[in-house]
């Protein structure tokens, strides 16, 4: 079919059992092609195309929304990885 696609997905990437080393990444897609990212360990968009630079550099204003983004480690991805976590450790 014709026309555009658009998503983004976020995801919270670790490997240490206490979650010291977790980051929060939130890639933007544009027609499957990836080309904006936040990283939480950065605490900022980073481009990764034209249009990402673009893009980035607009975002990256926004202050609010880079405090809640970074903040997301803490307030959904560690609560949501002990929940996780423990549920599979309950069963094991």
């Amino acid at each position: 079919a014709d026309g555009y696609y658009e998503y983004t997905m976020s995801e919270c990437v670790y490997s240490t059992s206490d979650y010291s080393d977790m980051v929060f990444l939130r890639p933007l897609s544009f027609n499957k092609d990836v080309f904006l990212q936040f990283n939480s360990t950065e605490g900022k968009f980073v481009g990764l195309t034209e249009l990402g630079v673009m893009n980035a550099e607009r975002m990256n204003k926004d202050q609010a929304q880079l405090q809640a983004l970074k903040a997301y480690v803490d307030t959904g991805c560690r609560p949501n990885a002990q929940n996780s976590d423990s549920s599979v450790r309950d069963k094991a």
